[in-house]
């Protein structure tokens, strides 16, 4: 494995200002709660909820009824965390993606009702994790580990920042294994894509280690880190930049429609390449930046065309050629894959922004007409990590009106 020395980078990542407290009075760059979530979305969810009105009450107890949004649940954290055959060691990382949804289920409980005793539950669970974690580790897929779990971590702890009862010695812990563990492989892997072509990694692994950078940056308040994730998504060199992930843009009945890198892959993947981008774009949202309508709503074209091919109308493509494939039609395989991650895109681009988001919505309604109404988040998706690579609990958390 190789690792750069986070020291020398001091000057360039201004690392004094990542593990500024919580409590701080000092003004900082970015907003807090501002990831996935602001204290406007907690009021409004947490005023819906308790008024009970639909779908968000429906939501709630799509939340409520998880077994990971539990006070007796147990968490397993590890000293390293293998993912992916290092030929030695027993891959481990599935007690990382679910001691991250329970974390995540549980603190969003704390942010809906005040009920300190999931804020403590929530803690102890990132407090086990930052003080036992020191490495990621296994094949090339460490890289997954470091993007996904690292976006997602970070949210959870952004969630948390505010309450009184984490600590600032606690807090600047946990930030400090995110700078520590999560950040250098995701910095290393955008950096040189573990030496490999250029165009050899799918668009997955830029875009969730896109999502790492972007949300280790606001967490630790460091904006050298932080634009480091914009800057990639437009302009990097790897299939995650957002011109290379939706790479051909079509005009159908007058509606734009993006062909995805992953398009003749398998749709699993095509449409994994929408959590992350919505996630990306979402976050980036909350502090100011507008990736969902960079290039006239390039995201929306991609995930109008993802949205539509799943529901099973036709789509055009045309064949895709790169170093390791060339793909002459679209990949039917995993088609109607099920993932919680429309109501982000259906809620910004259709009701915040009033625009054509037919297929998108379709697919939300697709989603949520499992007899619940609503998205689940982890666990409700499947026991391996597909089922928890968004942290989904979209119908609570996003819907506006």
């Amino acid at each position: 494995m190789r690792f750069f020395n986070l020291i020398s980078y001091a000057g360039l990542l201004t690392l004094s200002n990542a593990h500024k407290s919580p409590h701080s009075t000092r003004a900082n760059t970015f907003t807090h709660p501002g990831l996935l979530h602001t204290a406007t979305d907690f009021k409004r969810t947490s005023e819906k909820v308790n008024a009970k009105i639909e779908p968000w009450i429906t939501g709630w107890n799509k939340l409520t009824k998880s077994s990971f949004t539990s006070l007796t649940y147990t968490d397993n954290p590890k000293d390293i965390v293998y993912r992916g055959s290092d030929g030695t060691h027993a891959e481990n990382y599935p007690s990382l993606y679910k001691d991250i949804a329970a974390a995540y289920a549980i603190a969003l409980y704390w942010k809906i009702t005040g009920d300190t005793t999931y804020a403590d539950k929530a803690i102890s669970i990132l407090d086990d994790w930052s003080n036992t974690l020191t490495q990621i580790s296994g094949s090339t897929d460490m890289y997954l580990a470091a993007g996904i779990y690292g976006y997602e971590f970070a949210n959870v702890a952004e969630i948390m920042r505010d309450y009184s009862g984490w600590p600032a010695s606690d807090f600047n812990r946990f930030v400090s294994m995110m700078i520590d563990v999560f950040y250098p492989l995701s910095h290393e892997f955008l950096r040189d894509h573990h030496a490999a072509a250029i165009d050899h990694y799918w668009a997955n692994w830029d875009l969730c280690n896109i999502a790492s950078v972007l949300s280790i940056g606001v967490l630790s308040d460091n904006r050298t880190i932080y634009e480091e994730g914009i800057e990639y998504f437009k302009n990097g060199a790897g299939n995650g930049q957002i011109q290379n992930a939706i790479w051909k843009i079509y005009t159908v009945d007058g509606q734009a429609l993006g062909q995805g890198q992953e398009a003749g892959r398998d749709q699993g993947h095509a449409m994994l390449d929408f959590a992350f981008l919505g996630a990306i774009a979402q976050m980036a949202y909350n502090q100011g930046d507008d990736l969902f309508g960079y290039l006239d709503n390039i995201i929306l074209a991609g995930a109008e065309y993802a949205a539509k091919y799943n529901l099973g109308y036709d789509v055009p493509y045309t064949t895709y050629t790169n170093s390791d494939v060339t793909q002459t039609v679209i990949s039917n395989s995993s088609r109607g894959d099920i993932r919680p991650i429309w109501e982000l895109l259906y809620n910004h681009y259709g009701v915040l922004k009033g625009l054509d988001v037919t297929y998108t919505q379709k697919y939300r309604d697709l989603v949520v007409s499992d007899g619940s109404g609503a998205e689940g988040g982890g666990g409700y998706y499947g026991t391996t990590s597909g089922g928890f690579d968004q942290l989904g609990y979209g119908t609570l958390m996003y819907t506006l009106k």
